[in-house]
């Protein structure tokens, strides 16, 4: 069992940066609340991991990521509040599924290619 995870993670890092998730994005969703919104996203490799930032109104939210061509997962933060967000490949974009550190319900998101 402990073979198999190695084996999973060493295929994860060393998967091929063809269609990784860097780049710029515009930003639209849905909160957990119902409510709408929209903004912009960049996305940035930091060596094996990725730095996420999006800009939504006035609000900036940070965060750290990690994943591959196909799907990836961040832990962000925005001043005191925290999350978790995971993401999958649609073509060029990425959809994605979120909630706040202790969150019942989720928000979704689709981050669209510049």
């Amino acid at each position: 069992m402990k073979l198999a995870g190695l084996a999973l993670a060493f295929s994860l890092a060393a998967s091929p940066v063809l269609a990784d998730p860097v780049g710029r994005y515009d930003v639209e969703g849905k909160s957990p609340d119902g409510s709408t919104y929209s903004g912009t996203a960049t996305i940035e490799r930091t060596g094996e991991s990725f730095r996420v930032t999006w800009l939504i109104g006035k609000d900036k939210f940070v965060g750290t990521a990690v994943g591959n061509d196909d799907f990836f997962a961040v832990a962000y933060r925005s001043g005191n509040s925290t999350g978790i967000a995971a993401y999958g490949r649609e073509g060029d974009d990425w959809i994605g599924v979120w909630t706040y550190t202790g969150g019942r319900q989720i928000g979704a998101e689709r981050l669209s290619r510049r």
